[in-house]
């Protein structure tokens, strides 16, 4: 892949806990590259290293060894606070659970994120009412999370994901809780989101209905990925 048009590179990634007086080792020289309008899976057996390798990849938590770069930055040298700005402005996350904020309604959930990243106040508006009409959730805009089916609550959770103009998504089991046809739906909403904008997006998932609509399929194994 060019590397110039790699969104997110993830470099010799080592990580290692300490498991009572023995030292684990977790990730091992991880490699990846996600390039524009790609869509990657990650797979791999509970405690393989998946949540690890997330959580690195999306800035919430720094390798022992290696380089991240997201949409070119090296994350390496960052400090908390511009790390927190990378994330708003350059990270989407979509959760198995979709982690809506129980007394916010649907659009206050996208204008919450886009303040934080300091994006005015009229933009907002606007582009929160084109995802959530893009997404099938106009009608549900002044809508409370316990008012929400699954499937509109993991449709409102990827409308957050993307208020902020994200040049990486990454989801985490995005489809675990729903039904095939919602997941399907998930699904494609993701991968057309990506393809039309040239984003990327990596999802990690043990749901085997979700590979179809993937561009590769890698499985974490001994600390590395590797082709499925």
């Amino acid at each position: 892949m060019n590397r110039t048009k790699a969104k997110l590179v993830l470099d010799g990634i080592t990580h290692a806990f300490t498991d009572g007086e023995k030292e684990r080792t977790i990730l091992d020289g991880l490699s990846l590259e996600v390039g524009e309008g790609e869509l990657v899976a990650v797979t791999g057996p509970s405690g393989s290293g998946k949540s690890t390798f997330l959580s690195i990849a999306g800035a919430l938590l720094s390798p022992d060894g290696g380089e991240v770069r997201i949409d070119g930055q090296p994350l390496s040298g960052m400090d908390a606070m511009r790390l927190a700005q990378l994330r708003l402005g350059k990270l989407g996350f979509i959760f198995q659970s979709a982690n809506l904020i129980p007394y916010l309604k649907v659009e206050e959930q996208l204008l919450l994120v886009a303040r934080l990243a300091g994006m005015p106040r009229a933009e907002a508006a606007a582009r929160s009412r084109e995802l959530l009409e893009r997404l099938g959730l106009g009608g549900r805009r002044k809508a409370y999370p316990e008012r929400l089916s699954g499937g509109e609550k993991q449709r409102a959770a990827i409308a957050r994901a993307w208020m902020n103009g994200p040049e990486v998504i990454l989801a985490d089991e995005p489809t675990a809780s729903l039904d095939a046809p919602r997941g399907a739906d998930v699904m494609e909403m993701l991968r057309a989101e990506v393809k039309a904008r040239s984003k990327a997006g990596v999802v990690v998932t043990h749901d085997e209905r979700v590979l179809s609509f993937c561009d590769r399929v890698l499985v974490l194994d001994a600390g590395r990925l590797k082709p499925a």
